[in-house]
């Protein structure tokens, strides 16, 4: 099975704020720079969603403009991955997905990650880990002929982050094509079952996906950072048996909760092909 059309295909979909990375991206720099505590940033930023009746990612989005030019802090891509170099991950995160390919590809399987964030990508994009996701779908902005940040591309929230599982699904990638991601498509034709898709998430806006992830055959992961006490029944709470499979610390080291239970769905995924392979044949 070295051939690439022999193997089994499957998606790690991870949110990125509190998932692998503790805390929000913005934090990491950019909030500092600002002469702001966290607190104080997104104490404003829900403020403005409330008074606007806005879209709270649009509404940090807007926030971050806004400071920017109030204290003459320059807003460009290359400054939010800046900020991004400073990001810290959690435990094993920076050799998880070269571990876990090539395990998977000792499986039999074509393993692909996938970012679905409501934080930036342009920050994402400049973590040490970028380079290992097949795409990344999180908020952007959209830049003038200066390269600068002037208006949100694309806005990630809760809702709408299970567009991006369905683009998953039937191969549809790009977000400005519409047309194809609502296309009917035949499941045995789609070349990302949900059956073969891991969702990992931490926190509210991970709850539609969790539960389509969970609704369509699929697995999923509630992660919670176990340096903050309490956290774990927070996100229990939150999350619960009826969206998550599992709720694991955010700790992606070999032989830790995450990673076991990672490679037992492979193990399963593998065991159902198999299975419904015999079924085909025996029906012949």
């Amino acid at each position: 099975m070295t051939q690439e059309h022999h193997l089994i295909p499957m998606a790690i979909c991870y949110d990125f704020d509190g998932t692998l990375a503790p805390g929000n991206m913005q934090e990491y720099g950019f909030i500092g720079e600002l002469g702001m505590t966290p607190q104080n940033f997104w104490s404003k930023s829900n403020k403005m969603a409330q008074v606007q009746k806005a879209d709270g990612i649009s509404a940090y989005m807007k926030m971050m403009k806004e400071e920017s030019s109030a204290h003459d802090l320059p807003f460009k891509r290359a400054d939010f991955q800046r900020y991004a170099s400073q990001v810290q991950l959690f435990d094993g995160v920076d050799t998880w997905f070269t571990r876990l390919n090539a395990y998977a590809l000792q499986k039999g399987i074509a393993l692909e990650h996938y970012i679905i964030s409501s934080g930036l990508k342009e920050m994402v994009e400049g973590t040490s880990i970028a380079s290992h996701f097949k795409e990344i779908f999180a908020s952007s902005f959209m830049y003038d002929a200066n390269g600068v940040a002037v208006w949100p591309g694309l806005v990630v929230n809760y809702t709408n982050k299970t567009q991006f599982l369905y683009r998953i699904n039937k191969g549809c990638l790009d977000v400005s094509d519409n047309e194809s991601v609502n296309r009917h498509m035949n499941d045995e034709d789609k070349p990302m079952p949900f059956a073969h898709m891991i969702y990992i998430g931490d926190g509210e806006t991970d709850i539609p996906s969790m539960k389509t992830v969970k609704r369509e055959g699929g697995h999923t992961i509630a992660v919670y950072n176990e340096k903050i006490k309490g956290q774990r029944q927070k996100v229990k709470s939150l999350l619960g048996i009826d969206r998550a499979d599992v709720i694991a610390p955010a700790n992606y080291q070999e032989g830790k909760q995450i990673d076991l239970f990672v490679k037992g769905i492979m193990e399963k995924i593998i065991a159902d092909v198999h299975l419904n392979h015999l079924k085909i044949q025996l029906n012949r």
